[in-house]
């Protein structure tokens, strides 16, 4: 882990999220988040949200990480949280974080660096930490020190754990 700057997570109960944005069925061998955040923050600001902070959601189809297959199909979103009930500009859906725990870790470093972080928290933190996956969405909050493409960059991966 020496060129990842990860925390030591945190484990913490998440509460219910209410979301608002844009989802893209996707792969890891065909990836197409740059194309998916390039449709939804022209069009943010039509959405009314709680704070500024940007999720980017993936839900895995059950068994996703059993067998890993880099061509199998998730779900991303990009989004924002919304109270409850806010209104859905067209060609938007709403999405539901539920009440889970999660194991919580602060990044720092180039988002281009994202492969390799998943890859220790998957391989290497998760079979030694006494926890396993739960079925349910893997999410990153990208707040106010986030920075595409930076090395300074700050965000914080959430990774449900049960």
């Amino acid at each position: 882990m020496n060129t990842i700057n990860l925390s030591v997570p945190e484990i913490i109960i998440f509460p219910e999220t209410h979301l608002v944005g844009m989802s893209s069925d996707m792969s890891f061998a065909q990836n197409t988040t740059a194309i998916l955040w390039q449709q939804f923050m022209p069009r943010r600001k039509e959405v009314e949200a709680l704070n500024n902070d940007l999720f980017s959601v993936q839900y895995y189809p059950e068994g996703f990480f059993d067998s890993f297959n880099p061509t199998t199909a998730f779900t991303k979103c990009a989004a924002v949280q919304v109270q409850p009930g806010a209104a859905v500009p067209q060609d938007m859906n709403t999405f539901v974080i539920h009440e889970g725990k999660y194991a919580v870790f602060q990044y720092k470093g180039n988002p281009a660096n994202g492969d390799d972080v998943f890859r220790y928290i998957l391989t290497e933190w998760l079979p030694q930490s006494g926890y396993v996956l739960d079925r349910r969405p893997h999410f990153e909050i990208l707040g106010d020190k986030y920075k595409n493409g930076s090395n300074d960059s700050e965000e914080a991966i959430y990774i449900p754990v049960k």
